[in-house]
């Protein structure tokens, strides 16, 4: 049975959500390098006057990792709540997610440097 539409349990999703961020930054020290890393790209951005297709660029591969951090912890405390003890096939899920946001942040690395360097240097 489908659930009727509530506006109320909309609101409540993004209080969820903002709940959600709370934790993140909260628990996690990558959370607070990131976004250390935002406010300097940003200041840069800024600086460097990057174009509207520059700004889309940085703020998708920007999303992009604060999005596979936020599923890399979801999937680490899941996977600490599910098996607590350590476990090989656990530890797997683990790394595989950290490595989704190595992926990510050498990706949005690639994008920075390609938008930054040539105004840095040129």
């Amino acid at each position: 049975m489908t659930k009727k539409f509530s506006i109320t349990d909309r609101l409540n999703s993004f209080k969820y959500a903002l709940k959600g961020l709370k934790l993140f930054f909260k628990t996690q020290h990558n959370a607070w390098i990131h976004l250390a890393a935002f406010l300097l790209i940003v200041v840069s951005g800024y600086y460097f006057k990057l174009n509207k297709m520059e700004w889309v660029a940085i703020l998708l591969v920007i999303g992009f990792v604060f999005t596979a951090e936020v599923i890399n912890t979801s999937i680490e405390f899941l996977t600490d709540h599910v098996s607590p003890a350590k476990h090989e096939q656990a530890g797997k899920v683990k790394d595989l997610a950290a490595a989704a946001v190595l992926i990510a942040a050498i990706t949005a690395l690639l994008i920075g440097a390609l938008i930054f360097i040539p105004k840095m240097f040129f």
